[in-house]
């Protein structure tokens, strides 16, 4: 059955939002089966189809507030409270999930990429990010900020991954990212645009899957594009 929403001081525009947010299939699901967000089915949908988390790797996920990312990466992994092989960062505070180190603090401070390794012990396996900017509200100027973001996480991603990681990330459609797309190609063996059912069809969004890290050394002399 349908929710309506009846607060009469809400616009037009904010009741809709409600009422579509409170009716999604995803949101109901979520709830049930207790995930932070009905995001993390993007990364459940994307994981069914491409198989990038297995037993044992270690993952960083940047932009993990509220942690339905952590939560699916650290099942996926097997990543226990003991040994956690899972990471994330968001300057939001999140709350703790079982089998994730999960820091607070802005991703483009100086300091995250280090406290990042500290706290992972090693070179991840793969390099999430579901991070986008908060909305102005000019879509010119989000789209710019989100992909600033995007090529952010893709030079970390780049300077951090162990040869044959692989690196996920949010983006939207409208151009500017020929530059970052050529850079994936020259460090990755496969890049595609995804698309998950989970992600809604009015929703500009976008993933970028880039697989099987070619190695930083290799990368750099082997000069393919």
């Amino acid at each position: 059955m349908k929710q309506r929403i009846k607060n009469s001081s809400l616009k037009e525009s904010s009741r809709r939002w409600l009422q579509r947010h409170m009716n999604d299939p995803y949101v109901q699901r979520s709830k049930a089966e207790g995930y932070r967000s009905r995001a993390a089915y993007k990364l459940i949908e994307i994981d069914d189809k491409y198989h990038l988390l297995k037993p044992g790797m270690r993952v960083i996920d940047l932009g993990a507030a509220p942690g339905g990312w952590c939560q699916v990466a650290a099942a996926r992994t097997r990543s226990s409270e003991d040994s956690p092989g899972v990471v994330g960062i968001d300057y939001l505070e999140t709350d703790a999930v079982p089998g994730a180190v999960l820091l607070q603090m802005d991703f483009l401070d100086d300091a995250a990429p280090a406290k990042l390794a500290e706290a992972l012990g090693g070179a991840p396996d793969v390099v999430l990010s579901d991070m986008a900017a908060p909305t102005t509200g000019h879509r010119r100027t989000d789209h710019l900020r989100t992909m600033h973001l995007c090529e952010v996480a893709a030079d970390f991603a780049i300077s951090v991954l162990r040869p044959g990681g692989h690196f996920l990330t949010k983006t939207f459609q409208g151009g500017t990212e020929a530059e970052l797309l050529t850079r994936l190609k020259q460090n990755f063996r496969s890049v595609h645009h995804v698309k998950p059912p989970a992600s809604r069809d009015e929703s500009v969004e976008l993933y970028l899957l880039a697989r099987d890290f070619k190695g930083r050394l290799k990368a750099e002399g082997d000069g393919e594009g």
